[in-house]
């Protein structure tokens, strides 16, 4: 039985979407502000490495764990403590006198970043019940994030002409104090009827293995291969290899591991994460090509993303249309299509052709927007509600490790190719006047997207086949709602 959703609920999924947007303008107002901030704490270069990067850290080796709290104690009084938390080390993080102090509180926002993510979007499976209803507030969810992108560069360039460093970091303040004035009163609060204790042992396990899976990912995509980073790979597969056997003995897990032979559940999550696979990896080596191989500047760089950005945000709100009009595997299926053209686009990018990057992007991102909302929806409707938490960290963990991966396998295989074609240029990082280091890089590029591409045909194959339309089943029962 589905129920159709109320105005309280429409009111509160735009409160919903507020901290998503903050979320992802944090991220890249934070980038806009590194000069500053460099020159103001004078960090080193690895503690500078941290300031940006503890926080992605953070947040994807709590996730899962922070799904499962919230599943167990209240998904509306999770997300208020975060919001609080989150509100907190923002305003620490903006009048940080060190770069010790600054990596502490970014650390601290990791962990209220955490309690956001599966938060609101279990509160989505819990406040729409109607599939199409669901579906168009999914889309409102990704939306938000593509707003937040479109907005941090613009606000963060503002308050860094006008205020000091830290001004960007206090922007997520007044955006949480809304969330935590009407979130007691718009949010329904859902906590499971079934609440197994909290497991310390994998909550400890899941954390050290995603931190060094991600760790070990991060540096390679920086430094190259090195002992140390593929040792740091090889103890966080090993971790989770220990977590999957210990979840396998308990009688009530962190996670419901029998959720995984379904391949309803389990195939939208391997889309998700092969889909953020080649997006970060895409992200990473285009930034490159476009200020080493392509002359442009880091301003030129971003302005050739946007029109992606503004593709995804129409994306978003337009892929609730059509996956009422189709199947949700067939939408799928026909998303990763069009995200494979786009990529396919870009293998054919040339010096003074800007326009077949910019285009390939817009493809991409249209397809990406329907990839992520279609995909979501499956997986969060094939588990049962009181496990909604758990399941929307697990979405976005395979975002979070599907992006790492996609980052070191893509940048690995560029520089492959710029070594073979170019071995006396070293790293990338030569100029736009040397035609054969350029030609290097260009050919390493084509080789990723196209190998991105055919990835994600495969993908859409396979999903129209293994998850096409059966018989039609009835909606889930509505779960039970506190006021």
């Amino acid at each position: 039985m589905s129920l159709s959703a109320t105005l309280r609920d429409w009111t509160g999924l735009a409160v919903l979407a507020l901290p998503c947007s903050v979320v992802s303008m944090d991220a890249s107002v934070l980038n806009l502000a590194v000069p500053q901030l460099t020159a103001a704490l004078q960090p080193t270069g690895s503690q500078q490495l941290w300031i940006v990067d503890s926080y992605v850290f953070v947040v994807a080796g709590l996730l899962i764990t922070m799904g499962m709290v919230g599943d167990r104690f209240g998904r509306r009084r999770l997300l208020l403590i975060g919001a609080t938390m989150f509100a907190a080390a923002s305003v620490l993080a903006a009048f940080a006198v060190s770069p010790g102090m600054l990596i502490a509180t970014r650390v601290l926002l990791g962990v209220a970043g955490a309690t956001l993510m599966p938060s609101t979007l279990a509160l989505i499976r819990t406040m729409f019940t109607d599939s199409r209803q669901r579906r168009t507030a999914l889309g409102v969810w990704t939306a938000s994030f593509a707003l937040g992108g479109l907005a941090g560069p613009v606000v963060g360039g503002l308050l860094l002409t006008r205020y000091w460093w830290g001004s960007v970091f206090l922007v997520a303040v007044p955006v949480m104090l809304l969330l935590l004035a009407t979130g007691p009163f718009l949010l329904p609060e859902y906590r499971g009827a079934d609440r197994p204790p909290l497991d310390i042992g994998s909550a400890a396990l899941s954390l050290a293995a995603v931190l060094a899976v991600v760790y070990g990912l991060k540096r390679i995509a920086e430094s190259g291969p090195r002992p140390g980073y593929g040792g740091s790979l090889v103890l966080g597969i090993a971790l989770a290899v220990w977590f999957v056997r210990r979840q396998q003995r308990l009688a009530r897990p962190m996670i419901e591991l029998r959720l995984f032979r379904s391949i309803g559940f389990s195939g939208p999550l391997v889309v998700l994460g092969l889909i953020f696979l080649v997006l970060y990896g895409t992200q990473f080596i285009t930034a490159q090509l476009l200020q080493l191989a392509l002359g442009l500047s880091a301003l030129e760089a971003g302005l050739v993303s946007l029109p992606g950005t503004i593709a995804y945000l129409l994306g978003s709100l337009s892929a609730p249309l059509v996956a009422a009009r189709v199947s949700t595997a067939y939408g799928l299926a026909g998303s990763l299509l069009i995200s494979a053209t786009g990529f396919g686009l870009l293998t054919q990018v040339q010096p003074g052709r800007l326009w077949i990057v910019v285009t390939g992007f817009v493809v991409f991102s249209i397809g990406l927007a329907g990839v992520y909302l279609m995909a979501t929806d499956l997986t969060v409707s094939a588990a049962p509600p009181e496990r909604a938490g758990t399941t929307s960290a697990l979405v976005e963990t395979s975002a979070e490790l599907g992006g790492a991966l996609g980052i070191a396998g893509l940048g690995s295989i560029v520089l492959a190719v710029y070594r073979h074609s170019s071995p006396d240029s070293g790293a990338p990082g030569h100029s736009p006047q040397d035609p054969a280091a350029t030609t290097a890089y260009l050919h390493g590029y084509q080789l990723a997207e196209a190998l991105g591409a055919a990835a994600l045909l495969l993908a859409a194959a396979l999903t129209a086949v293994l998850l096409r339309p059966r018989t039609a089943v009835p909606e889930p029962s509505v779960p039970r709602r506190e006021s």
